[in-house]
C-alpha cells in the first residue's frame, strides 16, 4: 500500500505557490565599424547574457535596442545617424554604444535625448545601463574603466573567429582622426592576459585569432615590450589555429622590421597578411596629416617583407581629397601604389570629423568632384593590381580554413587570401579543406575541394 510522504513544511509555507524564475527581456544588438567594435559587441552580448538577458535573434523580438557605433568616417557617421533615427522610431528604449557617443555626445543626444549612452571603455557597465534604460531611467556611462577589455565573456558573431583586443587607444595625433578622441591614449594589455584569452578561445573551437586594437604597431610601448614579443608569445600556444595581425601604422615598423619579418618567416601560425595604412604617397600630405612616417617608410616595409615572403598579402588605406591635396600630391599616391602593389586598398574620400584639427582648417578644401575623380582613378589602379596579385595563385593547391558560410562558402589560405568554393558540400565553419585554385578575380580566388 502506497503511503504519501507527509510534508514537514508548515501549512502556511505549503500554501504559497511556487514562483517561476523571471526571465529578463531580450536585447537586440547591432554593431558597425572595425574589428575592435565587433569585439565590443561580442563582449556586451556576453555580459548581458551573463546577467540573465537574452540576445534577440531579430530586431522585432527585442525589448530594447542597442547599437555599437563607429565614427571613423563621415559616411559611416551618416549611416549611424540613419540607424539611430530608425531605432528611435521603434519606441523601444535605446542604448547607443561605441565611439560616436564618446567622440560627439552632443550630436547623439540631439538625435535621441532619452537614449542611454555607453562608451567604448565602459562596456562592463552594459548590464546596468540596459537595466536602467528598461526601467525608464536613461543612464550615461562614458567614463573610462580601469579594467582591461580582455578575458570578458562574449557571444561570438562567428564561432570560428576570435577577436582579441590587445590594447586600447594609440600614440598618434593624426589631424583627421576622431577615433583618438573616443579611445584616447595607448593602454596595452598584458601578454599573459592576452595568451589566456587565446587559449580559452582555441579550446572553445576558434580557428582564427584576430589581434585587434586602434593601432597594433605601438603595442607594448607603454609597458616595456613590443608587438614582435607578443606575436612570438601568442604563436607558442598549442592548438589548431591561425593568427591574423590587425592594423599597424607604418611609423613603428622600422625599429622592429627585421625581427618582425623573421617572426613571420619562421612561424606557420601567422597568416602572411599585414594591414599597413599609408594614407597618402605624398610626404607633404603625410606631414599635414601628422602621420609620423614617410611614403618611403611604407614602401621599405612592403619591399622587405615581399623580398622574404613574395606572396605576403598587404592591405593599406588611402585618403583622397585631404585638405590642400594637389594633383601632384595625388600623382605621388598613384606612383606609390604602383610600386608597392598592395593586394587591398581601402579608399576613403576625406570628410571633416568634428573635434579634429583638420576640421578647423579654412580655405584648403578639395572639391567633391575632384575628390570623386581621384577616388575613381585610384580604384581602377587598385583593382588592376589586386587582380594581378591574385593571378599568382592560379593552380595553387593547399589548405584553407572555412570561415564564412552564407550565399557562398569561403575560406582563407595561409596568406589570408579569400577562396570561394565551387563545391562546398559538407563544409562547416572551422573545417580545414584542401583545395585547388582554378580561377580568380580582383576580389578573391575561386577554388574547388580536392
Amino acid at each position: 500500500m502506497f503511503v504519501p510522504k507527509r510534508s514537514l513544511k508548515p501549512a502556511i509555507i505549503e500554501s504559497i505557490p511556487v514562483l517561476k524564475k523571471r526571465t529578463k527581456p531580450k536585447v537586440w544588438i547591432e554593431a558597425y565599424g572595425c574589428s575592435a567594435s565587433m569585439a565590443d559587441s561580442e563582449m556586451i552580448s556576453g555580459l548581458l547574457k551573463g546577467s540573465g538577458y537574452e540576445i534577440a535573434s531579430n530586431q522585432s523580438e527585442g525589448a530594447l535596442n542597442l547599437i555599437v557605433t563607429c565614427s571613423v568616417k563621415d559616411t559611416t557617421e551618416h549611416r549611424m545617424v540613419s540607424r539611430i533615427k530608425a531605432l528611435s522610431r521603434s519606441g523601444k528604449p535605446l542604448v547607443i554604444a561605441g565611439c560616436l557617443p564618446k567622440a560627439d555626445r552632443a550630436k547623439v543626444e540631439a538625435l535621441n535625448s532619452s537614449a542611454s549612452l555607453l562608451g567604448p571603455h565602459s562596456i562592463e557597465s552594459a548590464p546596468a545601463v540596459v537595466g536602467s534604460a528598461l526601467a525608464g531611467s536613461p543612464m550615461v556611462a562614458l567614463e573610462d574603466s580601469a579594467s582591461d577589455k580582455i578575458n570578458i565573456p562574449r557571444v561570438r558573431l562567428n564561432p570560428t573567429v576570435s577577436i582579441v583586443e590587445i590594447a586600447s587607444g594609440c600614440m598618434s595625433e593624426c589631424t583627421f582622426c576622431q577615433t583618438k578622441i573616443a579611445k584616447g591614449w595607448l593602454r596595452s594589455y598584458r601578454i599573459g592576459d592576452i595568451m589566456r584569452q587565446i587559449k580559452s578561445d582555441v579550446e572553445a573551437g576558434c580557428k582564427e585569432i584576430w589581434l585587434a586594437s586602434t593601432d597594433n604597431g605601438c603595442y607594448g610601448k607603454d609597458m616595456g615590450t613590443d608587438l614582435v614579443e607578443l606575436l612570438n608569445a601568442c604563436s607558442s600556444i598549442e592548438g589548431d589555429f591561425m593568427i591574423r595581425l590587425g592594423m599597424m601604422n607604418p611609423m613603428y615598423m622600422p625599429e622592429m622590421l627585421d625581427r618582425m619579418v623573421n617572426t613571420f618567416q619562421e612561424n606557420d601560425k601567422l597568416f602572411k597578411f599585414l594591414h599597413i595604412p599609408v594614407e597618402s604617397g605624398s610626404d607633404r600630405m603625410l606631414r599635414k596629416m601628422k602621420r609620423g612616417h614617410s611614403a618611403k617608410t611604407f614602401l621599405d616595409a612592403v619591399k622587405t617583407f615581399r623580398s622574404k615572403i613574395p606572396e605576403m598579402t598587404i592591405s593599406t588605406d588611402i585618403i583622397v581629397g585631404f585638405p590642400s591635396e594637389t594633383e601632384s600630391d595625388f600623382e605621388e599616391t598613384l606612383n606609390l601604389v604602383e610600386r608597392a602593389e598592395p593586394d587591398i586598398v581601402n579608399i576613403s574620400r576625406y570628410g571633416a570629423r568634428p573635434g579634429t584639427e583638420a576640421a578647423k582648417w579654412k580655405g584648403m578644401r578639395v572639391s567633391s568632384q575632384v575628390a570623386k575623380d581621384r577616388s575613381e582613378r585610384l580604384h581602377a589602379l587598385a583593382k588592376r593590381i589586386a587582380k594581378k596579385r591574385n593571378s599568382r595563385w592560379q593552380g595553387w593547391q593547399g589548405e584553407i580554413i572555412i570561415d564564412e558560410i552564407g550565399k557562398a562558402v569561403q575560406g582563407r589560405n595561409y596568406a589570408y587570401k579569400p577562396a570561394v568554393l565551387s563545391n562546398p558540400d559538407h563544409a562547416s565553419l572551422g573545417d580545414r579543406k584542401r583545395v585547388q585554385v582554378y580561377d580568380f578575380s580582383n576580389f578573391s580566388l575561386k577554388a574547388r575541394i580536392i
